[in-house]
C-alpha cells in the first residue's frame, strides 16, 4: 500500500512538474527597457531587463492566447500579438513586450487577427536584434 501511495505522489509531481503554465500578457510586461548602442548597426536598440518571474519562465513551456500575426509564412515569420495588427507593436501602438516570435515545427494556416492559444517553450532575448525579446520555440497553436 505505502509503494501504490509512494507512486501516486511521483505521477501527481510528474504531471505538475511538466505541464505547461498558462501566462497572461501582463507577465511579459514586467520587464524593463534602456537604451543600448550596438556598433554592429551603428545605433540604439532598447534593451530588455528581464523581471524575475520572467526569467524563472525561461526554458518552461508556457500557454498565451492573443492574435495570430502572419507576417511572412514563405519564410516562416509569424508573431503573437496582443493586439490586432491594426494596433500591434510595428504599428506603434504598443511596445516590443507585447509581441512574441513563433518558431513552429509545422506552421499552422492561421490568419492574420485570428485568436489563438500558442504553446511552446519561451526563450528570453536580450542580446539578438534580429528577434524578438520573446521568442517560443517548438509551438502548437489552436483555437481557444
Amino acid at each position: 500500500m505505502q509503494n501504490k501511495c509512494c507512486l501516486f505522489i511521483l505521477l501527481l509531481v510528474s504531471f505538475f512538474g511538466f505541464s505547461q503554465k498558462n501566462i497572461i500578457w501582463e507577465d511579459l510586461a514586467q520587464i524593463n527597457f534602456e537604451e543600448k548602442y550596438f556598433a554592429t548597426y551603428g545605433a540604439y536598440f532598447l534593451y530588455p531587463h528581464f523581471g524575475s518571474v520572467l526569467k524563472a519562465l525561461e526554458g518552461k513551456e508556457v500557454s498565451i492566447t492573443g492574435f495570430f500575426l502572419n507576417i511572412d509564412p514563405e519564410n516562416d515569420i509569424y508573431i503573437l500579438s496582443k493586439s490586432p495588427m491594426s494596433s500591434c507593436f510595428f504599428c506603434g501602438a504598443a511596445g516590443p513586450e507585447t509581441a512574441i516570435e513563433l518558431q513552429f515545427d509545422n506552421p499552422s494556416g492561421f490568419k492574420t487577427d485570428d485568436v489563438v492559444t500558442v504553446t511552446g517553450v519561451l526563450n528570453l532575448n536580450a542580446d539578438d536584434i534580429n528577434h524578438f525579446n520573446y521568442i517560443l520555440t517548438n509551438c502548437k497553436a489552436k483555437r481557444p
